[in-house]
């Protein structure tokens, strides 16, 4: 079941080789020189123990041969596997490109009713289908945020509901540090034991560290644990340029590259060869309305420049894209979400995150899926770029052809015009209609897809395994 690549042969770039050391030198002066925050007394002392010293003002310097070491050991291919065992995502040096949705987020955008109401736990069902049956909708992201859910046993409902919905891999996150460990141990049922969910892990997860340049407890935990389990993590920290992080490009690129390499480390001294990945959301914080934004078009630039630093080290890139600060489905949200795909689909980004978020992060939409699904569909075909051979030249067949001709007849054509893309949403007809049909026409898939789009139930002993973890929540 290994999802079919996404070709990248277009060459874009954002920073060179010179620029990546500089940035790199800069974060290796902050992390051995200036220091981070770092808490979490097991944490602490195994960086003790390999050489990082805290001060009197709780303040730890790292150095720069533990962040060589901890670069030189992390694993420079992730292979992530479906619910049942199949690999579905590689990740390594040929840069593939793999883009995933939320299971739930605060606020859902119902495409029947048009309004946008709370997040409830009926709707993971939903945006789970959805994403299963899309083609360009790679895993899904499980928060813990549905309002009808009990808060302290969120993370682990919206799991239990996800993983029973969703054969593709499964990216999530947890409010607290207990809830992580239930997550990894309900995945172990469902791979049938800890060994074997370590040998084809389906499920990765997500934390973040505080900028700037800070670490919690809650963030070196969640570390902690995963790389104890081989668990893969994604560290990402979210920095608004003149809020959390300098007022420029490459300071914001530096700092949040020294919170991740911090990251690194921590799960490099507890577990050598433990699974990681870079993240990085370096935004700016909007001095006109006091937002972060997730549409602004530096902040998909630095995430571009970001996957082209993770790539430098050979490390897995977590991306953002297919997200929007608008609201509602207007002209402003297909702009940033085309916008962003489009960056992401040129960089080194690999496992890409929040297609179809909308409002900054509070709401998903999934119709702004099924749109960025098309985007994608439409945006593989652009970056498969041209290639130059004999037989892409044709010179033959205009020869054959002649002057002032047509080659509708040609076998040629017969044999090629499939190559390029038809969409299924964006019209090209003749004549068309006064009034857009993209709408009817999304809302009509997502029903079919409810409808009828089955995911395959998981075997009886794992569901009855898995509803002794619901009584335990309930």
């Amino acid at each position: 079941m290994m999802k079919s690549l996404i070709e990248r042969n277009i060459k874009f770039s954002v920073l060179d080789e010179e620029k990546i050391k500089k940035i790199h030198e800069a974060s290796l002066d902050l992390i051995e020189r200036v220091g981070m925050k770092i808490t979490g007394e097991r944490t602490l002392k195994l960086l003790h123990e390999r050489g990082a010293k805290t001060d009197r003002d709780g303040i730890t310097r790292i150095p720069r041969k533990m962040v060589k070491r901890a670069i030189e050991t992390v694993p420079k291919e992730l292979v992530l596997y479906t619910r049942d065992g199949e690999p579905y995502i590689r990740v390594n040096s040929e840069n593939q490109v793999y883009f995933g949705t939320h299971a739930d987020q605060l606020e859902y955008v119902d495409p029947f009713s048009g309004k946008v109401r709370k997040f409830l736990k009926k709707d993971t069902e939903t945006m789970c289908k959805i994403a299963d049956y899309l083609p360009n909708i790679d895993f899904i992201l499980s928060v813990g945020m549905s309002a009808d859910i009990r808060p302290e046993v969120q993370s682990q409902m919206t799991f239990l509901e996800t993983v029973k919905n969703f054969r593709k891999p499964i990216n999530f996150s947890t409010n607290d540090i207990e809830a992580l460990q239930d997550i990894i141990d309900i995945a172990a049922v469902v791979a049938g034991g800890l060994e074997k969910l370590q040998e084809k892990p389906f499920i990765f997860n997500y934390c973040e560290p505080i900028p700037p340049l800070t670490h919690p407890m809650e963030s070196t935990e969640k570390l902690y644990i995963s790389a104890k389990n081989r668990i893969p993590v994604v560290y990402m920290p979210y920095s608004m340029m003149g809020g959390t992080s300098p007022m420029s490009f490459a300071g914001a690129l530096a700092q949040n590259n020294a919170e991740i390499l911090v990251g690194l480390v921590i799960t490099q001294v507890v577990n050598e060869g433990a699974p990681f990945i870079y993240g990085s959301m370096p935004t700016i914080f909007d001095m006109k309305t006091t937002i972060g934004s997730y549409g602004a078009p530096e902040f998909h630039l630095l995430v571009a420049a970001a996957s082209e630093i993770a790539d430098y080290y050979g490390i897995p890139f977590y991306g953002t894209a297919g997200c929007t600060d608008a609201k509602v489905i207007d002209e402003q949200a297909v702009s940033e979400v085309t916008m962003e795909i489009f960056s992401t689909i040129l960089s080194r980004a690999n496992i890409v995150h929040d297609i179809g978020v909308m409002d900054h992060c509070n709401s998903v939409s999934p119709e702004l899926v099924i749109l960025s699904n098309e985007i994608i569909e439409g945006l593989k075909y652009y970056n498969k770029g041209v290639e130059v051979n004999e037989e892409e030249l044709a010179i033959e067949i205009m020869e054959k052809v002649g002057h002032g001709e047509h080659y509708l007849q040609e076998e040629h054509t017969m044999l090629n015009f499939k190559k390029v893309w038809y969409p299924q949403y964006f019209s090209r007809k003749i004549e068309n209609p006064d009034e857009s049909e993209i709408k009817n026409l999304v809302k009509e898939k997502i029903k079919y897809i409810v409808e009828n789009h089955e995911v395959p139930q998981l075997n009886e002993s794992v569901l009855k395994e898995l509803s002794k973890w619901y009584d335990k929540f309930k």
